[in-house]
């Protein structure tokens, strides 16, 4: 079922958090989750019992070296939109991403689970679509074709000339990729304006992996 949040005092206070590096979502983008950590199965469990919202965000520290590690300070709600339970006991869900949010503290989840005090103020602009005003596609276009030539990748480029500017920019944003501190820049971007810059430098800098991937 659709929800609509007009405003952040529609949003709740609290989120189940799901800390995950080198992943991002991003208001009105949609990712695609793949879960079987017992935790976060019942973290899935939860969301589903009450609004479907889940607080994405990455880590600041690595879980290989901690057990607990420290959080960046800015994630993003996501709800979810699609569910299906597989065989072997794993959930595959979607995330719509709704409105990022600043992590203002942790509360005890009563689980495995980690939990968040979540402010949504600094970021309301995130409940209206970005306009298309002054969008400097060809700009972008010239760099990611140099981006995906470098490493033998596809793209739909009908889709990424028709596509809307900020579900272009936020589909490359979330699909290539950068590494974790990139992926939190943009994420952090105040404006469409300022992520497409960052998404430029970073198509400009960035190593990144070789393979076919095909961007839609």
């Amino acid at each position: 079922m659709a929800h609509s949040y007009h405003s952040c005092s529609s949003l709740p206070a609290t989120l189940p958090l799901f800390p995950l590096s080198g992943v991002l979502l991003l208001p009105r983008g949609a990712l695609p989750l793949n879960v079987f950590e017992p935790r976060y199965l019942e973290l899935v469990d939860r969301a589903l019992a009450t609004d479907r919202l889940i607080g994405m965000i990455q880590p600041a520290e690595s879980e290989d070296e901690v057990l607990r590690p420290k959080l960046m300070g800015v994630g993003c709600a996501g709800r979810i939109i699609s569910f299906q339970e597989t065989e072997d006991n794993r959930y595959l869900i979607t995330l719509a991403g709704v409105c990022r949010f600043r992590l203002a503290g942790e509360i005890d989840s009563g689980a495995a689970w980690r939990a968040g005090v979540c402010d949504f103020t600094p970021f309301a602009n995130d409940l209206a679509s970005a306009r298309d005003d002054d969008f400097p596609r060809e700009r972008l276009l010239s760099v990611l074709k140099t981006y995906l030539s470098n490493r033998d990748m596809n793209a739909d480029w009908n889709s990424v000339m028709t596509a809307p500017a900020e579900a272009l920019v936020n589909a490359l944003s979330m699909m290539c990729p950068f590494d974790p501190a990139g992926k939190q820049a943009l994420l952090e971007a105040p404006t469409l304006a300022q992520r497409v810059s960052t998404l430029e430098a970073l198509l400009e800098m960035s190593g990144g992996e070789s393979g076919p991937v095909t961007l839609n």
